[in-house]
C-alpha cells in the first residue's frame, strides 16, 4: 500500500543532511530500524523509489526521515533536498531486516548510523541504552549525524572516527579488521551494521571469520 503525505517540517542536520517530518497515515506501523520506499509527488519523480529509513520514535504521531542529499548530480536525494514544508512524498509501507536483537555493537558509516536512529531512540526512551556500543565512521567532523544526541544515549560507548580528517576530538582511523582486532573482544554479542555495500560486507565477512554468528550479523540483506 502507499500513503501519499505532505511535509510539515524540514530541518538542516548536517552541510548534507535534512530531517523532513509528516504526520503519520492513520493505522501506520514500523519496526525502529525499518525503512520505506518513498518518492516525490511530483509528475516527473513519482516512480522514482528509493529507500530510507525511519528515525522516529514509533509510538509519535509523526513519521521522520534523516536523509543525505547528493548535490553532484540531479537524482532523487538532490531533488529532497530542494522540497519545501507542504510538498508532498509518496511512501510505501514499511519493511526491513534491521531490527534490535539485544545488546551488542553497532557500527555505521556515513549515512548508514540512519536505521540505528529509531533503534537507539527507542532503548533510550526505554532505559535500555546501556550496554551497547557504536562504532561510527565518517569522512570529517561536519560529516557526523546527531553526534552531540548518540553521545547523550551512549556517552563513551559512541566512538566517532574519521577517515579524511585529522582530529583532536575524534579518532582517525577506518573499521577494517585491524581496527575490530583491537577494540572488539566479544564476539558472541549482536552485530548490526550499515553502510555503503562493500563496507557492509566486508565487516561482516570479518566478524563471522572472528566466531560471530551469522543469525546475529544484522544488516539490510
Amino acid at each position: 500500500m502507499e500513503f501519499t503525505v505532505s511535509i510539515n517540517a524540514i530541518s538542516q542536520v548536517t552541510h548534507n543532511v535534512k530531517c523532513l517530518r509528516f504526520d503519520k497515515p492513520e493505522n501506520y506501523h514500523f519496526v525502529p530500524g525499518h525503512a520505506a520506499d518513498v518518492s516525490i509527488n511530483k509528475p516527473e519523480w513519482v516512480e522514482q523509489k528509493r529507500p530510507f529509513t525511519f528515525t522516529a520514535l514509533a509510538d509519535k504521531p509523526y513519521l521522520e526521515f534523516t536523509i543525505k542529499c547528493y548535490t553532484d548530480h540531479d537524482g532523487v536525494t538532490n531533488q529532497i533536498g530542494q522540497l519545501k514544508v507542504g510538498d508532498q512524498l509518496v511512501i510505501s509501507d514499511s519493511w526491513g531486516a534491521i531490527e534490535y536483537k539485544g545488546e551488542g555493537c553497532f557500527i555505521a558509516g556515513g549515512a548508514g548510523i540512519t536505521p540505528f536512529i529509531a533503534i537507539l531512540r527507542q532503548l533510550h526512551q526505554e532505559g535500555k541504552a546501556k550496554g551497547n556500543k557504536l562504532f561510527f565512521s565518517n569522512k570529517t567532523e561536519a560529516d557526523i549525524i546527531y553526534n552531540e544526541e548518540l553521545t547523550e544515549i551512549l556517552g563513551e560507548d559512541a566512538v566517532f572516527l574519521l577517515s579524511s580528517q585529522a582530529s583532536t576530538r575524534y579518532e582517525n582511523a577506518r573499521i577494517n579488521e585491524a581496527f575490530i582486532n583491537a577494540n572488539i573482544e566479544d564476539f558472541n554479542q549482536p552485530f548490526y551494521i550499515c553502510g555503503p555495500d562493500l563496507m557492509i560486507e566486508e565487516i561482516a565477512a570479518i566478524l563471522v571469520n572472528k566466531g560471530a554468528n551469522p543469525e546475529m550479523v544484522v544488516f539490510e540483506k
